[in-house]
């Protein structure tokens, strides 16, 4: 993870510590200017050993999260008043003005970084969204009218230790509390490895519903972020699907299921789910025409699909598939002033969308690489189905 940014984090952490003591410093005595580059060297070095560890990130991520906390806390509030100064100072020549009053502004966004990083590691982590979603949709058979479908994507069960092992739990009991006719989970149920889930799967067979817990996979549920042997790869690959199994949960592998109110006559709702299809090369693994088969004419399909970049390169143009549930995205976990990250790169990051009789509903997820959240809370979709034939 760290090694994608590492000249980015570089030099976040050394223009702005040379700027300042260029500008602030000079005049202080040398052995002092030396001390005050201690903490910066030493984080470049943490940095450069991070970034070439073996994976995309450590098993354990303990020292990722530290190494952010400290980034966020530290370094990048010195970052922001080293480049509103600069831009201050730029200003203050060009205008002719008395003061610099990039530095008052540097400050003040400073601290604002700093209460962005405690909260979103502390308090943003814990505000849980129960999201109500009616969606209708018109070929659903009357037989299936305020059928309740309760999402959530994107658990990343590695980042859930520690006390954050009780917000996985909490989120199991508020899935459970729902009374759902069906459970869906859409992926990243691991962040690298199946073994993430032995400290919890006592928490994930919880999960009940009606007619049961359907899931499909992730980009991350696959071992496209680990540097192993490819039998070791494929090992995890056949294990991650097991235990989904073993949980109890339907894993939907570019396959689909009947959900059964004796309608045939009139057609059924179908879950069908389709494997990941990534925008990255070597990450399109979903079967769109496979995970259809079969499927009659009058079934009303609400698809899986971890991905929702799929629904307007693959899905909409394919098929005729009334509702597309995705994750993946995490609604870009930060949410300033409205804008999020996410939504920079992607038309449809987070919510409802429609185009035509076509529906995506994008949710942000439980979980994250990364345990962070602010502006985004962690959400779980509660779904009712409409039908638009009454």
């Amino acid at each position: 993870m760290i090694a994608r940014i590492l000249i980015l984090l570089l030099l976040v952490l050394l223009l702005p510590q040379l700027y300042i003591d260029l500008r602030k410093l000079r005049r202080r005595p040398r052995w002092l200017r030396l001390l005050r580059w201690i903490p910066t060297v030493a984080m470049m070095v943490w940095t450069v050993v991070l970034a070439f560890q073996h994976d995309f990130v450590s098993d354990d991520l303990a020292a990722e999260n530290v190494y952010l906390l400290v980034l966020g806390v530290l370094f990048v509030p010195k970052a922001l008043y080293a480049l509103c100064s600069l831009v201050g100072r730029i200003v203050k020549v060009l205008g002719h003005y008395r003061y610099n009053w990039g530095n008052l502004v540097g400050l003040m966004l400073g601290l604002f970084a700093v209460f962005v990083t405690l909260y979103g590691s502390f308090v943003g982590i814990r505000r849980l969204k129960i999201n109500h979603v009616e969606i209708v949709l018109e070929n659903l058979p009357e037989t299936y009218d305020g059928y309740k479908m309760v999402v959530f994507s994107d658990a990343h069960v590695g980042s859930f230790t520690g006390w954050r092992q009780k917000l996985l739990q909490r989120d199991v009991d508020s899935i459970n509390a729902q009374l759902a006719d069906a459970i869906v989970f859409l992926g990243d149920l691991q962040n690298l490895r199946p073994s993430e889930l032995y400290p919890v799967q006592d928490i994930l067979r919880q999960l009940r519903a009606r007619d049961g817990v359907f899931s499909v996979l992730g980009n991350h549920d696959y071992s496209d972020y680990i540097n192993d042997d490819p039998a070791i790869c494929a090992a995890n690959e056949h294990e991650m699907q097991s235990r989904q199994q073993q949980f109890g949960w339907t894993l939907l592998i570019n396959d689909w299921k009947p959900i059964d109110r004796d309608s045939r006559k009139n057609g059924r709702l179908v879950i069908a789910g389709m494997e990941n299809y990534g925008q990255k090369e070597g990450t399109q693994r979903g079967d769109l025409q496979k995970t259809l088969a079969g499927i009659g004419s009058k079934d009303c399909v609400v698809l899986l699909q971890h991905d929702p970049t799929a629904w307007q390169t693959l899905i909409l143009p394919e098929a005729n598939i009334p509702l597309t549930l995705s994750g993946h995205t995490h609604g870009g976990q930060v949410s300033l002033f409205g804008l999020r990250g996410s939504h920079l790169r992607l038309n449809e990051d987070y919510g409802l969308y429609h185009e035509g009789h076509h529906q995506l509903y994008v949710t942000c997820g439980i979980g994250g690489l990364v345990p962070f959240r602010f502006g985004v809370s962690p959400e779980i979709a509660v779904i009712t189905l409409k039908s638009g034939q009454q």
